[in-house]
């Protein structure tokens, strides 16, 4: 009977060690595999990878254009001879003159006589003619405004240093003849630009845009880039071709180009002197 209880004993206390080293060995292996995954080198998200190239890419960009002193800016004169579509009709190939003061101010000069000024301070515009000094037409101030928001130094410096900004690396592709790279910037409020680099002195080629009118048609604006000459350490388009809609609004030829002149704020500043919309209308005869 003793050597009944003590076999029974002994059974007992070898099916509790069996029930502990059984509900023991899976936290070992947890912890074991716990340690490797910690261990292990993590893995970027693609899209993370993705955002990276871009980043590169728009770095490598700034550079080309002139790094440093491209970002530090302040100011720009530029001469040359342009044709547009203003007030949809054609202008006709004319001298200009432009003054640009970082971030909102441009003064565009045009004829031999230099007697037809467009000017933009802020969010206001100003036409001066021989009749005098008028508000900016809405619809010219309309797409000056939304131009200067998709321009290449509010979206290079503004826009990437915005929180919530979003880069993508879109692949090769061709812009305007020649093999680049394109990246997309969105912003906070899903506002995107795109920006087709070229593929080996990544100077920007191309940049586009989409936006909707008031009727919700889609616009697509497009700004091609050519010609560039270093001037002051900056590279510097001597061709601009604007597009709106696949149709060429805009060209620009430059002959001189000079940076950080301390360009004066007067050179931005006009009064209103006559409204063309307070004039009686025409008698009919």
């Amino acid at each position: 009977m003793g050597q009944k209880l003590l076999l029974q004993s002994v059974i007992f206390v070898l099916l509790l060690s069996s029930g502990a080293l059984a509900q023991a060995a899976p936290p070992a292996q947890a912890t074991t595999a716990s340690a490797a995954s910690q261990s292990a080198p993590a893995q970027a998200a693609p899209q993370d990878e993705n955002a990276q190239k871009a980043k590169g890419l728009l770095n490598q960009m700034i550079q080309a254009l002139g790094g440093q002193a491209w970002l530090d800016m302040k100011d720009m004169r530029e001469q040359g001879r342009t044709w547009s579509i203003y007030h949809d009709q054609p202008t006709g190939t004319a001298q200009f003159w432009l003054f640009w003061k970082y971030p909102d101010k441009e003064r565009i000069e045009l004829t031999k006589k230099r007697d037809w000024i467009i000017i933009y301070n802020g969010d206001q515009g100003y036409e001066v003619t021989f009749r005098g000094t008028a508000p900016q037409d809405h619809k010219a101030m309309e797409d000056y405004l939304r131009r200067r928001k998709y321009s290449l130094p509010w979206v290079l410096r503004q826009w990437l240093n915005q929180p919530g900004v979003a880069l993508f690396y879109d692949g090769q592709v061709v812009a305007a003849q020649q093999q680049a790279e394109q990246v997309t910037i969105m912003n906070a409020q899903n506002e995107a630009v795109t920006i087709d680099m070229d593929y080996n002195s990544h100077l920007p080629i191309k940049k586009s845009f989409t936006w909707r009118d008031a009727d919700r048609y889609r616009n697509e604006e497009v700004e091609i880039y050519g010609n560039y000459k270093v001037i002051q350490g900056i590279a510097t388009p001597l061709t601009i071709t604007r597009y709106h809609n696949g149709d060429m609004t805009n060209q620009r030829f430059i002959s001189d180009a000079s940076y950080n002149q301390n360009l004066s704020d007067a050179l931005f500043q006009a009064n209103v002197t006559w409204n063309p919309h307070d004039m009686p209308p025409a008698k009919k005869y």
